[in-house]
């Protein structure tokens, strides 16, 4: 048995059906691309009969993307088929995905057709689908609730139409895994000739079984997975394909089968959907969650800085994310404060230890955890911080609509002004750019937050953010009217903790700038 599961991302489909994660066919086209370095199989692009803008936008994927499958949606009539036909022309690998409700209750409350008249529909476009398209696949939606006897003769009918590909939906989430696994199996067993074609799964979330259900039926024979990025999708969404793809690569002695993702990829993924529809995954979802890879216990974190495999089945770095973080909070102990305080070089013992520590529990009991710029100053006891290599003199940025933005910073070190200019995607990557020209340390921002400070137009934004240096990382934090100023200074600020514990540090890569007045941003 072919022991390769394909991937059918259908995020820029059943995804961005999801309230909120609506995207333009712009945005759709970037993440089609991020899709394809993934190495999905399959790409759901669309429903082309939808509105022109969808079909345009998945002509727009199709002349794009030639790596990945590219699919549509079809419902089945001629005129859905026919907008198929026209979105996915430019495509070099295109799939027809016609579906159909087959459960007695979407019989009855959406088409009103009799069983038979339905067969003979679903008969007709699967046939006319194999006329225009060299891959068809075919969706009894509803398949899970659909009567047993009539899903066999249904899936039989367009088996022996030549469909490549049978998905088996379980649309409102209702299944359990051992049910679905027998339901995929009943089709292995029944269904002539179900050896040449794909059994494929579709299964939602609403009881929180949609990733169970999707691996019952891979155990069951199926070898195709339709999932989305972040589990995104109607209601409360659909298998997440990061969840399904990790859970077989780490559980290989239960579950022997591969796919071809790029697993590196997965993080940066997840990130970019984040970023193109404004909505990031929560906090402790599983593999891309911001806490996935963080540990406060102190019986955890004692025992992951003994070895990580404690308390971690994989690494972040396996998925692309940025390096486990100890999370410095009320349940954390002596030796993960300890730990942190050397990387931050401020390295005790002792008496020593002990007196921070009594500190550093009293600072976290309204339940906060603790940042590196707060744990710096619980170490140093009220002295005043050593000056930082870098301060900043001027931060000036450009944008709008028009792109790229541009950006100007001058950084102060040892009493002289350095400055350069840098062009970005936006402005907080223009100015970060200029302020890695002038330090000369390529700097990876890991983990970036923006948060409201107050209300109305004087409203100041506090800037967050992690950034990895040699394998290291280090947490910056500022409060600025200004959010390019703002984000400027969280980021030197991180900087300048790296840079503070190096024996020698690179002179600035860039000339003395000419004297200029103090601006922060403007």
């Amino acid at each position: 048995m072919d022991d390769v599961v394909r991937i059918f991302d259908t995020t820029l489909r059943d995804g961005e059906q999801s309230p909120g994660y609506g995207m333009t066919a712009e945005q759709k086209l970037i993440l089609a691309r991020q899709l394809d370095e993934l190495g999905v199989d399959v790409i759901e692009a669309g429903f082309p009969a939808a509105s022109p803008e969808d079909l345009e936008g998945v002509r727009q994927i199709a002349r794009a993307v030639k790596g990945a499958t590219i699919a549509t949606l079809a419902r089945c009539n001629d005129g859905d088929i026919e907008a198929c036909v026209r979105g996915l022309e430019p495509a070099d690998k295109p799939r027809l995905h016609l579906f159909f409700g087959t459960s007695q209750l979407h019989l009855d409350a959406k088409t009103g057709l009799n069983k038979k008249d339905a067969l003979d529909l679903i008969v007709r476009s699967v046939r006319l689908g194999k006329k225009l398209f060299p891959e068809v696949e075919f969706s009894p939606e509803d398949a899970t609730r659909t009567e047993e006897s009539f899903l066999l003769e249904v899936v039989q009918a367009v088996v022996d139409e030549g469909v490549d590909v049978v998905n088996i939906p379980d649309t409102v989430g209702y299944t359990v895994p051992e049910e679905y696994f027998k339901r995929i199996r009943l089709l292995k067993e029944k269904i002539r000739n179900i050896d040449n074609v794909i059994i494929s799964t579709h299964c939602h979330n609403d009881l929180g079984l949609a990733v169970a259900n999707s691996l019952a039926a891979v155990q069951a024979g199926a070898r195709q997975v339709e999932c989305t990025i972040n589990g995104i999708g109607e209601r409360a969404g659909n298998a997440s394909l990061e969840e399904i793809v990790t859970t077989l690569r780490i559980r290989g002695d239960a579950l022997p089968f591969t796919t071809n993702i790029n697993h590196e990829k997965i993080f940066e993924t997840s990130q970019l959907l984040s970023a193109l529809t404004g909505v990031g995954a929560q906090p402790n979802k599983a593999i891309v969650g911001r806490n996935a890879f963080a540990h406060e216990s102190g019986v955890h974190q004692q025992g992951w800085l003994k070895d990580r495999r404690t308390y971690e089945i994989m690494t972040p770095e396996s998925v692309g994310a940025p390096p486990a973080q100890l999370v410095l909070g009320r349940h954390s102990g002596r030796r993960a404060l300890a730990a942190r305080l050397t990387e931050l070089g401020h390295p005790m013992t002792g008496s020593q230890l002990n007196h921070v520590y009594d500190n550093f529990l009293k600072a976290c009991e309204v339940g906060k955890a603790l940042d590196d710029d707060e744990l710096i100053q619980l170490a140093l006891d009220n002295r005043p911080p050593p000056e930082p290599p870098y301060t900043i003199n001027l931060v000036q940025a450009s944008a709008g609509s028009v792109k790229p933005a541009t950006a100007t910073v001058q950084l102060t070190r040892d009493g002289r002004t350095f400055a350069a200019c840098a062009l970005g995607d936006g402005p907080v990557e223009a100015a970060y750019t200029a302020v890695d020209t002038i330090t000369g340390y390529s700097c990876k921002v890991v983990e970036y937050e923006l948060r409201a400070v107050g209300t109305g137009r004087e409203t100041e934004g506090e800037v967050s953010v992690r950034v990895q240096i040699a394998e290291k990382t280090f947490s910056g934090r500022a409060v600025d009217t200004d959010i390019v100023a703002a984000s400027v200074k969280a980021y030197l600020s991180a900087i300048n903790k790296a840079l503070a514990l190096r024996e020698r540090i690179k002179p600035p890569q860039v000339a003395v700038a000419e004297k200029a007045p103090q601006i922060i941003s403007q």
